[in-house]
């Protein structure tokens, strides 16, 4: 690898930064669901497959089927225009996300049921890591280097039969760079290629118990970090799996030099933007959706570029709201360098984010916010209820209790919600005149989850997330877009986060003697009741008179889908005066202060009654 060389001279320059050391002491599988939407409608209707299947969200198609990618069709293509491709598609709707997250989650728990260390960390519904470090340095210790042809894997400690054999002389499936016989036995004479031969024995194990128990293919990858063995899973796809040998520098880096800067995990659109501008000297502003931003650059070429480093990477990124570091972070990346760990198991999501896009037809009237944000509640609350809450016995000598009941495994307790507008068609017009690029950056505003949201007993679904819209999403809506109307918005997420676990089914339920947190946030709004502040003014939809308060059916189709990685922008719009006949749009300053534990608004004099509250309990 090249280090930093310097020469004398005024015309002396650096040909290359120092290359960033990499450790292999990991062994990490990667698992990828070959056409996972497709496939759990096929699975679902068994007479689909074989058929050209896409599957749509509104008027586009979200994925489709290596069947029907043969005829042509592509991701993300408009519905009219697959059709014209493939006039024998089959269209499924896939709006609905429940029954992929069913599937993802079964097929996430038995791929966790064979983790020791408990590092499973799923991307997105179809993407899973392991982390089979210790899986693999045991086995290797186990292993028999003069009966290779006959080994057999352990998967438990406790049970030595547990387990598969296999043929330690070889590798499963394909290896990266492609080797012959004689040179796959030069690398098993290598700790790091034993653990590599031994973890794509374990990888392919289970893929095949994937597909024969569940139904579903995949692609795999298996490496020393998260990076390369994703990357090393693209290789060959469908079902298929790929081991990269990491046992030189020059194999790792050769693999790494193929690929354009945009397919490199952790290297976004912007990022890659900047980057490619700086090595091609050209000025891409304002089109960070390109589809080519970042595919006309290899990593090759960014890294051999003149005097390209880490510092120049951090130079080249340097913007404001950049993070501090990015560079070192790219410049570790183009080497093929990635020490963050595969995280750690929970049932637990660590967010529970619903939004919706709305490109081709812009959401622009209060009444269509209040529409929106309505049904984006719907989908979020009865995602909580599934996701976050168990079901279990209760005591049946209370009269009061059902035999079962359903309570919090957890609770967040952050609301947030953001938006992004597009540019207005004025804006547009004169896009080619402007020098100021064209913004996609989201806009967030967060504040504590209101605590009826947690009522599990009383209220419905509907009724909460009714609630919840009125009361605390739009109020956030008005804060974080103070404009009357006409905002031209592309996008409306809603999450909650900063999840508290619930230590003790008992107390929790209430059946223990501990504190119930139910009944807590009950007695407490009753206690608190006359120091609540509620914003009840409606929204108009332009005209005086014509609240819109009323319930108002989702009528865009849902659409709803997850916000896999966070990249919102936290900007904060400034406050503006509208006239006294709108202000439904208005928030009046008074004395007062929301508490950051369950969310309501105090009076400042009584903020040090309400502390002592939650100090001491019911």
């Amino acid at each position: 690898m090249k280090t930093t060389t310097l020469t004398s001279g005024p015309a002396a320059k650096p040909i290359a930064g120092r290359a960033p050391k990499r450790n292999d002491n990991r062994v990490i599988l990667h698992f990828d669901y070959d056409c996972f939407y497709a496939s759990v409608f096929e699975n679902a209707n068994p007479t689909l497959k074989g058929l050209p299947l896409g599957v749509k969200q509104k008027s586009i198609l979200a994925t489709c089927n290596y069947a029907a990618r043969a005829r042509g069709v592509k991701k993300l293509m408009l519905i009219s225009e697959a059709q014209k491709v493939c006039p024998d598609l089959v269209i499924v709707n896939g709006e609905d996300l429940t029954p992929f997250r069913d599937v993802s989650k079964k097929l996430w728990s038995m791929l966790r049921s064979h983790s020791w260390n408990g590092r499973v960390e799923r991307l997105g519904l179809d993407e899973v890591f392991l982390d089979v470090t210790d899986v693999i340095t045991y086995n290797a210790e186990l292993l028999n280097l003069n009966a290779l042809q006959d080994s057999f894997f352990q998967l438990s400690r406790q049970d030595p039969e547990k387990g598969f054999s296999f043929d330690g002389n070889r590798f499963f499936g394909c290896v990266q760079p492609s080797l012959d016989s004689k040179a796959v036995l030069a690398i098993l004479g290598s700790p790091l290629g034993v653990r590599l031969m031994l973890a794509s024995h374990l990888g392919g194990y289970l893929r095949l118990k994937l597909e024969e128990d569940f139904g579903y293919t995949s692609s795999g990858g298996i490496s020393t970090n998260k990076t390369l063995a994703k990357l090393a899973g693209s290789v060959n796809k469908p079902k298929s799996q790929t081991t990269l040998l990491s046992i030189s520098e020059d194999a790792v880096q050769n693999f790494m030099d193929g690929h354009k800067l945009r397919q490199i995990p952790g290297i976004g659109s912007r990022i890659a933007q900047l980057i490619q501008d700086h090595v091609l000297s050209t000025n891409t502003a304002g089109t960070s959706h390109d589809l080519e931003i970042g595919a006309k650059v290899t990593v090759g070429q960014v890294r051999l570029h003149p005097s390209m480093s880490a510092d120049l990477l951090e130079r080249i990124l340097d913007r404001p709201g950049a993070e501090r570091g990015s560079g070192e972070k790219v410049w570790n990346l183009l080497h093929g360098v990635d020490a963050s760990d595969v995280k750690e198991a929970s049932d637990v999501p660590t967010q529970i984010s619903i939004e919706d896009t709305y490109m081709s037809k812009p959401l622009n009237t209060p009444a269509e916010i209040t529409r929106e944000l309505r049904a984006l509640a719907i989908s979020l609350v009865r995602r909580m209820r599934v996701d976050l809450t168990v079901v279990e016995d209760a005591d049946p000598s209370d009269p009061m209790s059902q035999y079962q009941q359903q309570r919090w495994a957890a609770y967040p307790k952050t609301l947030r919600l953001s938006t992004r507008t597009r540019p207005k068609p004025n804006a547009i017009s004169s896009a080619s005149t402007s020098t100021t690029p064209e913004s996609f950056s989201r806009i967030s505003r967060s504040q504590p989850l209101p605590s009826f949201v947690l009522n599990l007993k009383d209220e419905s679904v509907e009724s909460v997330a009714e609630r919840l819209a009125t009361e605390a999403l739009l109020p956030l809506f008005r804060r974080l877009n103070p404009e009357r109307q006409g905002w031209n918005l592309a996008l409306i997420n809603i999450c909650v986060t900063n999840m508290v676990m619930v230590a003790s089914s008992d107390n929790e339920a209430g059946n223990g003697g501990g504190r119930n947190i139910a009944s807590m946030f009950r007695t407490q709004e009753d206690k608190l009741r006359e120091w609540t502040v509620y914003d009840t003014a409606p929204m108009h939809d332009g005209a005086a008179g014509s609240p819109i308060n009323g319930i108002v059916e989702n009528d865009t189709g849902g659409g709803k889908t997850e916000n896999e990685q966070d990249d919102e922008v936290m900007e904060e719009p400034s406050a503006i005066s509208l006239d006294s006949d709108e202000d439904a749009w208005e928030e009046e300053e008074d004395e007062s202060t929301r508490c950051y534990i369950c969310g309501h608004v105090i009076p400042l004099f009584a903020t040090a009654a309400h502390e002592r509250f939650h100090a001491i309990g019911d």
